[in-house]
């Protein structure tokens, strides 16, 4: 079982949607087109038009599987006062003193360019459960990170 925010949720199903009813459906004809044109065996156009369907295929799957493991999370049931999916967490860093602010997602919403860190990440994971003040200690190749809880919300 995954939890996945409903923004989230909401773009795998459009994304799923648009792959069944409009990408899908164009792959489809496009082999049949290229298969119209004489032997496959030698037929460039053609063993691409499978490798393309091949990989909507893959694709929708995936997506499928996702929903169909998934579940939206309730903002509203979430815990105010300890790090759990969802939550906006500023920490510093106790060995450098830089500060950083991260949100706790699923793996399938992980964007580090984002500030979205997945909880199965070594320091999501270490930060899970804590309260603010609390210290999360981290393993990382280079040592040991130590973490100070700043602050803990959550979105909107």
């Amino acid at each position: 079982m995954e939890y996945l925010s409903k923004e989230r949720y909401d773009e795998i199903q459009t994304e799923l949607n648009s792959l069944i009813n409009e990408v899908y459906p164009k792959v489809r004809e496009n082999l049949a087109e290229t298969a119209s044109q004489g032997d496959r065996s030698d037929n460039a156009g053609y063993r691409e038009a499978k490798r393309m369907q091949a990989k909507t295929i893959s694709r929708i799957r995936f997506l499928q599987k996702i929903l169909e493991h998934s579940r939206v999370i309730d903002p509203d049931a979430l815990p105010k006062d300890r790090i759990c999916l969802l939550s906006l967490v500023e920490f510093t860093n106790l060995n450098t003193n830089v500060k950083m602010k991260y949100e706790i997602v699923s793996p399938h919403e992980m964007n580090l360019e984002e500030g979205k860190i997945s909880l199965n990440s070594p320091i999501g994971a270490a930060l899970m459960g804590k309260k603010v003040g609390e210290i999360a200690e981290v393993a990382v190749p280079s040592g040991t990170l130590r973490l100070r809880i700043d602050s803990i919300s959550l979105p909107v």
